[in-house]
């Protein structure tokens, strides 16, 4: 009789054990995958087993493994959820028919539009009106033979999607249970630099396609530089380089963004950073008292340097519907020099003319900065600009809402990242210590690695490798990844998008969760590759 049991028991737990293989962790290492406190408590509830959904032949299923990993994972019994001939996709909201019919494509099931019969084997998108969650908020529960995911917009809607997508990669399955999901950062950025290299419009399609599934949210184009103007122009048509986008290819840029959930944030860098403009008008090319022109800065005491950017500004507001824009604002090359006042007399004059008798070009310069901004919040816009924008002991203080992109302390008068936050702006982190990929790797400037900043960086280092102070964590936005073409030639488009791959995956690892990630490097890499 004793030997007959301990065979039966042994048949059942063979049993249970087959049934459960779809719950092993996709990164194939077999370790338990449940990482929250809530998932842990829910696999041994104090007093009592977890009751079986739907039946205790199957284990409690795992966390899943995602690219950002999901914040938070309630295991249940079941087999769990994939694709299958039939299933559908179904939404309670006429809006959530885009990614809808996004979702359903890539997993090769119908679009069955806005019904309220979910039925085993669907995919069911619902706005739930939880107005106390985030937007980019989303809850996905896999039970009883379907997947429900549910949001308080849109957005989290569609990072849901994400979700299961990476989920049923490569024929997975979506494990039983409730993953809750918000981002730490509501601002997960690429900036890409077309102005110095042209990249084409499909190139750039495919990154925005990337980001999306990633769960980044902003694509910022810096599309005019010394080198190059990237983007045509009806007011300005001069300014413009052979190598282009037409308006009709960044539409679709920006249409294809919008259907993803990303913002493209335009940069017209300036008053530096001209070169492709006082090409065309030389005439506004700034010049020391000796006459010698200085590269790429426009001469700002004049009003047709005012006149011909903002014209740019206005006409490009009407390109990028988003909500940010990027004034640019650093390396103006007159305050590098070590008497400015002496070198440009004539900005000297026009600073006093203008903010009375002590001021200086730094004031002028500032001044620039919000003239700029007054533009484009004219069009809605929220301001931002590079932190070495921002000048120490100047009489003319930056408008309050510019936000703050800090990118480095190597320029003339660092100041701390503390000294913005201490002041109450808001910051965005572009480190250039572990974020700024550099064509060709000019000076210092080292092709930044992904197991480097998801071991070392958090959204709190802002300058250097040294977190700043959690009590300014809530001002930090978020950040940005940077690709920078200084040597233009260094790299084929094809080969950036390779070398940023895992950096990439890294950044918005650390922005959708500082907190120290469950996985080795090792193990996120090998999660990385598989889910290409």
């Amino acid at each position: 009789m004793l030997t007959a049991a301990i065979t039966a028991a042994l048949v059942v737990v063979s049993a249970g054990v087959a049934l459960g293989l779809w719950a092993s962790s996709p990164d194939g290492d077999g370790a338990p995958a449940a990482r929250t406190s809530e998932a842990r408590s829910a696999a041994t509830p104090p007093g009592r087993q977890p009751s079986p959904s739907p039946t205790r032949s199957y284990p409690l299923s795992q966390t899943p493994r995602t690219i950002p990993a999901v914040r938070s994972h309630t295991p249940e019994r079941g087999p769990g959820w994939k694709p299958a001939s039939g299933a559908r996709v179904v939404v309670n909201d006429a809006g959530l028919a885009d990614e809808g019919r996004l979702i359903a494509g890539e997993l090769k099931l119908s679009y069955a539009g806005e019904r309220d019969d979910a039925r085993a084997g669907d995919v069911r998108l619902a706005l739930s009106g939880d107005r106390g969650a985030g937007p980019e908020s989303y809850t996905m529960t896999v039970r009883g033979g379907r997947v429900d995911i549910s949001g308080p917009a849109d957005a989290g809607v569609f990072y849901g999607t994400r979700t299961l997508k990476q989920m049923v990669h490569g024929g997975g399955t979506a494990p039983e249970g409730v993953v809750r999901d918000a981002p730490a950062k509501e601002r997960r950025g690429l900036m890409l630099d077309i102005a110095r290299k042209h990249f084409t419009a499909g190139w750039i399609e495919d990154r925005v396609r990337e980001l999306g599934d990633l769960k980044f949210n902003e694509l910022g184009l810096h599309f005019s530089d010394d080198q190059g103007f990237r983007i045509e122009s009806g007011t300005h048509p001069e300014v413009v380089s052979a190598q282009h986008l037409t308006k009709a290819q960044v539409r679709r840029i920006v249409k294809l963004a919008a259907e993803r959930h990303v913002t493209v944030v335009p940069e017209i860098d300036s008053p530096g950073h001209l070169g492709a403009v006082i090409a065309a008008h030389p005439d506004l090319q700034l010049r020391t008292a000796r006459g010698t022109a200085v590269r790429g800065a426009i001469d700002i005491s004049r009003p047709e340097s005012a006149e011909i950017v903002d014209d740019l500004l206005d006409e490009y507001a009407g390109l990028f519907p988003g909500s940010q824009w990027h004034l640019g604002g650093d390396e103006y090359q007159a305050l590098t020099y070590s008497d400015p006042q002496a070198s440009f007399p004539r900005l000297a004059a026009a600073a006093r003319e203008a903010y009375g008798p002590g001021a200086t070009v730094a004031d002028l310069a500032t001044g620039w900065l919000n003239d700029r901004a007054e533009t484009v919040r004219a069009r809605d816009r929220t301001p931002r600009a590079w932190n070495d924008g921002f000048f120490r002991g100047t009489a003319v203080r930056p408008a309050e809402d510019i936000q703050v992109a800090y990118w480095t302390g190597k320029e003339i008068g660092a100041r701390r990242p503390s000294e913005y936050l201490s002041a109450g702006r808001t910051v965005l982190n572009y480190n250039d210590e572990f974020l700024y990929y550099v064509l060709g790797q000019p000076q210092t400037f080292v092709y930044p690695t992904g197991q480097r900043i998801y071991e070392q960086w958090t959204p709190r280092v802002l300058r250097g490798t040294a977190a700043v102070s959690e009590e300014y964590d809530d001002q930090i936005a978020g950040g940005s990844f940077a690709v920078w073409c200084d040597l233009a030639d260094a790299q084929t488009q094809d080969r950036v998008a390779d070398g940023i791959r895992l950096p990439l995956r890294a950044t918005v690892q650390k922005l959708w969760d500082p907190d120290p990630p469950e996985l080795s490097w090792a193990r996120f890499r090998a999660l990385a590759d598989r889910l290409r």
